[in-house]
């Protein structure tokens, strides 16, 4: 992807419709962008800038910009739940990703948070035990972040339950159902003062990780649940939105101390 405010051919864009609707688009000479309220030819956008409205064939108008990287993890093609905008941005926080960080993450599903860790700098070794998930992590990768990425991105069809080869890891992160089971094997995998965070929908999985942390030489653990509740503003009337993005789930973290 271009980073220019030019848009090219390859380039990843959203049309934005008079609702707020959403639709993504990789932009293809040649091809077209089609909806119930006609079409936009992509020759018409490629070379142009980013942020101009365009009108459809039916004189629908829509403002058409590249994604953030939130808005392309909510409408990106999936095989699995995604880790949420609202619970990826603490993640990357608490688990102090940075360049040339080294994390090991278990469970990367349709490639949402290893996408915010890669773009922070972070080098990822994934265990993934399903293959079509791990082949559509990569391409939403290299999708977003161009192939580049992918160099720092390797993708093990594996289970995190049965072990972990790697070592010096500075973090590892876990989606999956039964982080608990991982945790003996992290204290292998984790450099000391090396940190551990696992996202859990329920608090039961929350309790049952924070045993195994405590009897396998990990500190400093936390808990915390992430709540986002948007505004309505329009001219005078400014109140809480009726709805809000609620319980997700859990995020807890603790650090491997020196035996």
């Amino acid at each position: 992807m271009t980073e220019s405010g030019i848009l090219a051919e390859g380039d990843v864009v959203q049309f934005v419709d008079s609702k707020d609707r959403r639709y993504l688009a990789t932009l293809k000479a040649g091809d077209e962008f089609h909806s119930h309220a006609g079409l936009v030819a992509h020759d018409d956008l490629i070379g142009t800038p980013e942020g101009r409205r365009v009108a459809s064939t039916r004189g629908s108008v829509y403002v058409v910009v590249r994604p953030t990287l939130s808005e392309f993890i909510l409408k990106m093609p999936r095989g699995a739940q995604v880790i949420y905008p609202k619970d990826i941005g603490p993640i990357l926080m608490i688990a102090d990703i940075g360049p040339g960080v080294r994390v090991l993450e278990t469970g990367v599903g349709s490639g949402a948070l290893s996408m915010a860790m890669l773009r922070a700098g972070a080098d990822i070794v994934g265990y993934e035990l399903r293959e079509d998930f791990a082949s559509r992590a990569q391409k939403n990768v290299a999708k977003i972040l161009g192939e580049d990425a992918l160099s720092r991105y390797r993708v093990e069809l594996r289970d995190a339950y049965d072990g972990i080869d790697e070592v010096g890891m500075d973090r590892v992160v876990l989606d999956l159902p039964e982080p608990w089971q991982v945790v003996p094997h992290a204290t292998g995998a984790l450099r000391p003062g090396g940190i551990i965070v696992a996202y859990t929908p329920s608090v039961t999985q929350v309790s049952r990780f924070r045993d195994a942390l405590n009897a396998n030489g990990f500190a400093m653990a936390q808990t915390v649940e992430v709540m986002n509740r948007g505004w309505h503003v329009e001219g005078q009337a400014v109140r809480p939105d009726h709805r809000m993005v609620g319980h997700t789930g859990f995020l807890t973290s603790a650090r491997l101390l020196v035996d």
